[in-house]
């Protein structure tokens, strides 16, 4: 009965990776896989992070399962990081997943669930992933303007044109912060703007927010999340913790389902329990129990910050050099958006020919769509990077 799979696309980004590992070049540079790098080009487990690892080999008892919403005091620990006291507690229902993926792909499932003709309104353009889980889930999708490539900012005008065809029953898919592709962020006013308009439509939000601490620090990369929940009559939100905790391999996250009416908590958090005992039954809890640990220890917590917040601003520092560097050798300003996208990745704005340039003629390794990770750079290769971009014609 196999034979009549169809095969399927590859990955492009794990495609990339390939190339890139196989390229013999040593000023190589890999600007595609999404991961934080530190200057050494690794992937470092945080301090934090390991002294929990070593304090729960010590005190584990167990490792019977957990709950099918995960151990209630990750829930509990994720929606004070995220939502801070902005909603009561009572007014949301949790569950952990595998990965902000899991939680993701759960959430569609939901809007399915409540449902069945639901239409998805994604950013475009958005996290690949979006997009392949709500077309192998059958869900309708329409795409709303998002990001100008001309100006490298957020085509404002043009979202809010297409999000008011959005309805009651459909949900928006809106990034929390540290936009992916794109790194181009909504400021407070236009999503103030955003929530105005859902309100009016009657849509569900939908927010995936998957690099809290990478952009303008932990409270300022909450306040869009924040402002959502606590306005709009219910939304969900899908966070994970594998950027700002380090714990890629670990595949933590939450979905929360957020209502202004307490009383649907219950309803909430049982369908959440049965989704997860449909997809995986419990979820992993080896990440959640370190980012709990991590996030209930003042000095635990106290060291996680100050690491977090070294990576923000090394990244702020590249993102100024790279600008700065460009500037110098172009003679113009029209890389300046560089330095004021948040988060990991920025939106070049090259086209695929020129992001195939970069790769055949100076061993620049990015996305076809020119998306780059900004925490793929060090303070050695931006000036080889500039070089190569100007020499690609971009």
């Amino acid at each position: 009965m196999f034979e009549t799979i169809k095969e399927q696309p590859a990955d492009k980004i794990l495609m990339l990776m390939q190339s890139f590992r196989e390229d013999p070049r040593d000023n190589k540079i890999d600007l595609g896989v999404g991961v934080y790098k530190d200057a050494t080009g690794n992937t470092p487990i945080m301090r934090a992070i390991k002294s929990a690892e070593q304090q729960l080999w010590q005190a584990e008892q167990t490792k019977a399962y957990t709950g099918l919403a995960g151990d209630p005091g990750f829930s509990d620990a994720m929606i004070a990081l995220v939502l801070g006291d902005t909603v009561p507690r009572e007014n949301v229902a949790a569950a952990a997943t595998p990965g902000g993926t899991g939680a993701v792909r759960q959430a569609f499932d939901m809007a399915r669930m409540a449902n069945p003709n639901v239409r998805v309104f994604v950013s475009d353009p958005t996290w690949p992933n979006h997009l392949s889980i709500l077309k192998f889930l059958g869900i309708e999708t329409v795409m709303y303007r998002y990001f100008d490539s001309e100006t490298g900012g957020v085509n404002f005008d043009g979202m809010m044109a297409d999000l008011a065809q959005a309805g009651k029953g459909d949900i928006v898919l809106l990034h929390g912060c540290c936009h992916n592709p794109t790194g181009a962020n909504l400021n407070v006013t236009q999503w103030q703007a955003v929530i105005d308009l859902l309100l009016d439509t009657g849509a569900t939000p939908m927010v995936d927010i998957a690099y809290q601490g990478f952009g303008d620090g932990l409270e300022d990369d909450a306040q869009g999340v924040r402002r959502v929940a606590a306005q709009v009559p219910e939304c969900l939100i899908a966070a994970s913790c594998s950027k700002n905790f380090g714990i890629y391999r670990e595949r933590t996250g939450l979905l929360m389902a957020v209502a202004q009416d307490a009383g649907a908590k219950k309803l909430n958090q049982g369908t959440l329990a049965y989704l997860n005992r449909q997809n995986f039954s419990f979820p992993p809890d080896h990440g959640a129990r370190l980012v709990t640990m991590v996030l209930t220890d003042d000095a635990l917590r106290a060291d996680w910050q100050a690491e977090l917040e070294e990576m923000r601003t090394g990244m702020l520092a590249l993102r100024e050099q790279l600008a700065g560097e460009l500037q110098r050798l172009s003679g113009s300003d029209r890389f300046g958006f560089l330095a004021q996208h948040r988060g990991m990745f920025s939106r070049l704005g090259a086209s695929p020919e020129q992001v195939e340039k970069l790769r055949a003629d100076s061993g620049v390794y990015m996305v076809g769509d020119s998306r780059m990770n900004i925490a793929g750079l060090n303070a050695q290769s931006v000036p080889l990077l500039a070089q190569a971009i100007i020499k690609a014609g971009i």
